[in-house]
């Protein structure tokens, strides 16, 4: 989380050094300035409103975890009329931070330098420089990764679509294009 402070639309600074290993609960929600700067972030025709409840708490020795749920109304266009469609988003999250420079955030490798992934596995743990976290930065991410990319009125569907059969797809012949050639 390494941004200027005036590009992030929704700002919520959580002190490192102030948090304990028992939860804090925090609830935060979006003001009309940062709904509108949401909006043109997420290229929506408006967000009418963001809130989050999230559980702040200390994750091992250094690091911090933050736990909730994300809950927003927004209005797109549809992909196929562009008239509005409101949509609602509701999801829970966790993201782990750990100061910069910390072993936790290093990828775990084998022996050939290889690094292991697993897709279903835990995300690694973002970084944090100085004694701030930016919970409210958090909490707009993971409400814009919940956005669908291509939202439909209900009922609505493309017209003149015509889906291709794949008749077409036959590989020529590499004698084929010989057949016309003539000599002269």
């Amino acid at each position: 989380m390494k941004h200027d402070r005036d590009e992030v639309p929704f700002s919520y600074h959580v002190k490192v050094g102030h948090i304990s290993a028992n939860p804090v609960e925090v609830h935060i929600e979006a003001d009309d300035n940062e709904l509108k700067a949401l909006a043109k972030a997420w290229s929506v025709v408006s967000v009418d409103g963001l809130h989050a409840d999230l559980q702040i708490a200390r994750w091992k020795r250094d690091g911090v975890r933050v736990k909730g749920r994300v809950q927003a109304k927004i209005v797109q266009s549809c992909v196929v009329t562009l008239e509005p469609v409101e949509a609602a988003i509701d999801e829970n999250f966790e993201q782990i931070f750990v100061p910069e420079g910390s072993k936790l955030a290093r990828q775990p490798g084998n022996d050939a330098g290889e690094m292991l992934l697993d897709p279903d596995g835990p995300d690694l743990p973002e970084t944090f420089v100085g004694d701030t976290i930016d919970a409210g930065e958090v909490v707009a991410e993971f409400a814009a990764l919940a956005i669908d990319p291509y939202p439909r009125k209900e009922g609505v569907e493309f017209a003149g679509h015509i889906e291709d059969s794949g008749e077409n797809d036959k590989k020529p012949s590499a004698f084929a294009a010989l057949k016309d050639w003539k000599k002269d």
